[in-house]
């Protein structure tokens, strides 16, 4: 009682006194002129046109990690120039002419290399932009940005465009043209939210033009300040792309005994500007055969593991589907679309997609998909409508309508009539002040499958508040035993009883309560400190106790980027029905609590060899689990990462209930031979799921944005140790076309 107290008087006292910073003033203390110039721009990293002496410099960056009340410790210039085409910018970083960079890949993005950015809002409504990234070895990225944007980025959107960068002994110099017809503008919009990042893994911050606050992301589009233009900007014209492509793929199943068998196949995807700020896309016979295997797990949980989409046409505007919901609940779920719940392929014969706004405060999203049959899979058809409305300069009032449909025989009906459909519908409001600090939300979720009718309604609410040290979140939620999500994920709905063999759909209730309080000195090995606490409990139907998780976590992020953190936690389960984790007597129904702690170690990531650490021990329901996880990765950039992961738990029940010990291994090879030429081989050994998984991947980005691909993957038993399961060998090419 005390310690809560106590912690409510620090959150009094550290609201009361935190320091108000307007974003909306930033756009008057931090002001560019952007120059337009006449003469051609060759972009080529070496700052030798008239225009990069006489264009306005943006200079004196700010910290924005570690201590956003510091002055950046490397200097770092920025101009802007356009023509009738292209967007320019010159960046020269000043440095110690030794860069670090994790990887020459496209779409790596920024974190932990030596890089800069810029982030674009030529709408200016500080709700959606662009996100552009160079790094000192020339490899680029891209992203859209939104108000969803601060949960991740997957940088899914491509588009070409143009840079160059030289390295000296005293500075890094970057050259970049943005084609405007890859951004969605008003031409008679003439000042733009702007601003400039770099990335400087030596020092270990992140600087950025604006004074952005520590406790929002790089990216941020509240803090931009304004790029101001002399006359109205170009407009951005018509931007149009095809992107055929030719496979073919040899498979063998030795599993189920089937012979190698050869699949020729070819279709395209189209990028289609509808509008300056409006963008159709479309797929036909679409083909994910490049796109990387999941990354396994080790599944201590009752309930499915959700897994992210990598799939790029579903990538792309995610946010305007994928956004509603809290993370353990989501009413759209990319991944049940063309994949069985196995994971397995199931055909996509063709799909639509149209994003982008169609008001100055509308957002817009559509998404159309066909599926064709596989075996018992019947075709199906996938709908999904999203419109989100800016009010209130930040917050957002947004719905949604979902809808699956089945194409199914009248055998097919008879014996699961709730395959028949699927159709949810739902509406949030996302409340944020205008620094971003404080938020709050409601939710109304609502399902419809054939002959169900009531405890079909999911619903939710709740509050946030993030400064500099301190951020709590507190969420409140319903879920309805027949809220059913076809088209969705959610995760503890569907219940194992391991004695019957069978899943039992049961409701839930949930408080969940989070509170973190960062501490950054002013001076000193270590730059912040972190104390976290969070508290989970969920109810049944009935408002019974059904399981409560409380967390109590400490961490030290240093300077030279090693991490310490050690974390306690208390766990009591009412179990409903039987559960095993030995694949032996199951776990009887009953009242379980027990005690656990966490302690790892994270070394310096940008020497040559760096390592993580991380062990557990503690009760697990009747039993205990020991788990250790430990990492090692060895560089030599910038071309070759080399990782091996290493995790294991040994779980002991007393009596019949037996006890296991799970292994899972992981190693990955990244060799970059120039930003053009990548070979990854990825390998994982998983007892859990008896499978042993090799996939390796060739890739030749022979023209911008145009790739060969050459992927084999093998799969295998643990046990018996090395039996073959099946392979594939893949070969892909496509190639992206502007019309």
């Amino acid at each position: 009682m005390k310690l809560i107290a106590s912690l409510f008087l620090l959150l009094v006292s550290t609201i009361a006194s935190a320091q108000v910073r307007n974003g909306e003033a930033f756009q008057k203390d931090y002001q560019l002129h952007i120059s337009r110039t006449n003469a051609a721009v060759k972009i080529d990293g070496v700052l030798d046109e008239p225009i990069w002496s006489t264009a306005e410099k943006a200079t004196s960056f700010w910290q924005k990690y570690p201590d956003d009340k510091n002055k950046a410790t490397r200097k770092t210039e920025v101009r802007t120039a356009y023509d009738e085409k292209y967007l320019y910018l010159s960046y020269t970083a000043y440095d110690s002419g030794k860069v670090f960079i994790q990887s020459l890949k496209r779409d790596f993005g920024h974190d932990g290399n030596d890089c800069i950015a810029v982030i674009i809002d030529p709408i200016n409504t500080r709700n959606n932009g662009f996100f552009f990234i160079v790094n000192a070895f020339n490899a680029q990225s891209e992203e859209q940005l939104n108000a969803n944007s601060g949960n991740g980025l997957n940088f899914s959107w491509d588009q070409k465009w143009f840079s160059e960068t030289k390295r000296y002994a005293d500075k890094w110099v970057a050259e970049i043209a943005i084609p405007f017809k890859t951004l969605r503008y008003s031409a008679d919009k003439k000042v733009w939210g702007i601003n400039f990042l770099r990335v400087d893994t030596k020092t270990n911050e992140y600087a950025t033009w604006t004074n952005l606050p520590v406790n929002f992301p790089s990216y941020d589009l509240g803090y931009t300040g304004s790029l101001i233009w002399d006359d109205a900007p170009p407009k951005p014209g018509t931007n149009a792309v095809l992107v055929p492509f030719i496979t073919n793929q040899l498979d063998q199943d030795n599993q189920n005994g089937q012979p190698i068998k050869a699949t020729p196949n070819a279709g395209f995807d189209a990028k289609i500007g509808l509008t300056s700020s409006l963008n159709l896309d479309l797929t036909v016979n679409p083909d994910f055969s490049q796109i990387e295997v999941d990354q396994q797990v080790t599944n201590l949980t009752r309930f499915n593991i959700f897994f992210p989409e990598r799939r790029t046409f579903f990538l792309e505007n995610a946010d305007l589907f994928s956004s509603y919901g809290i993370d353990p609940i989501r009413p759209f779920y990319s991944r049940r679309i063309g994949l069985d719940a196995n994971g397995n392929r199931i055909p996509i014969l063709f799909g639509a997609r149209v994003t982008g706004n169609i008001a100055k405060n509308t957002r817009l999203g559509f998404m159309n998909m066909q599926t064709g049959r596989k075996g018992d899979y019947s075709p199906e058809n996938y709908g999904a409508l999203s419109v989100e409305q800016r009010i209130l300069k930040r917050s957002v009032i947004k719905g949604y309508f979902l809808n699956r449909q089945s194409f199914l025989t009248e055998a097919e009906k008879q014996k699961d009539p709730l395959a028949a459909y699927s159709r949810n519908a739902g509406i949030e409001f996302n409340y944020s002040d205008l620094e971003g600090k404080w938020g709050a939300w409601a939710t109304f979720h609502h399902s419809v499958k054939p002959t169900i009718s009531t405890d079909n309604n999911y619903y939710s609410a709740g509050t946030s508040y993030n400064s500099r040290n301190l951020s709590f979140v507190l969420d409140l939620t319903n879920v309805g035993t027949n809220y059913y999500t076809d088209m969705g994920f959610i995760e503890r709905i569907q219940n194992y009883d391991a004695a019957r063999d069978t899943l039992i759909r049961v409701g839930f209730k949930h408080v969940y309560s989070e509170v973190k309080y960062r501490i950054i000195p002013k001076k000193g090995a270590i730059i912040n400190y972190n104390l976290e606490a969070n508290n989970y409990i969920v109810f049944n139907p009935d408002n019974s106790l059904n399981e409560r998780n409380t967390n109590i976590g400490w961490n030290s992020q240093f300077r030279s980027t090693t991490n310490v953190n050690i974390e306690m936690s208390n766990t009591e389960v009412h179990l409903l029905y039987p559960i095993s984790f030995t694949g032996a007597t199951p776990l009887p129904i009953g009242i379980y609590n027990y005690n656990g702690i966490n302690a790892g170690y994270k070394s310096d990531f940008r020497k040559k060899v760096s390592f993580t650490i991380n062990g557990g021990y503690g009760g697990f329901y009747n039993g205990t689990n020991t788990s250790l996880s430990t990492g090692i990765t060895l560089r030599k950039l910038p071309n070759l990462t080399f990782n091996l992961n290493f995790q294991y738990n040994k779980l002991d029940f007393p009596l019949t209930y037996s006890s296991t010990e799970l292994f899972l291994i992981a190693q990955r090879t990244e060799i970059n031979f120039s930003t053009k030429l990548f070979w990854t081989t990825f390998f994982q050994y998983n007892t859990q799921r008896n499978n042993i998984n090799i996939n390796s991947r060739l890739q030749y980005r022979f023209k911008p944005m145009s790739d060969l691909f050459l992927v084999y993957t093998d799969n295998y038993y643990t046990d018996p140790f090395f039996k073959s399961r099946n392979r594939a060998l893949v070969f892909k090419l496509n190639y992206w076309l502007n019309l």
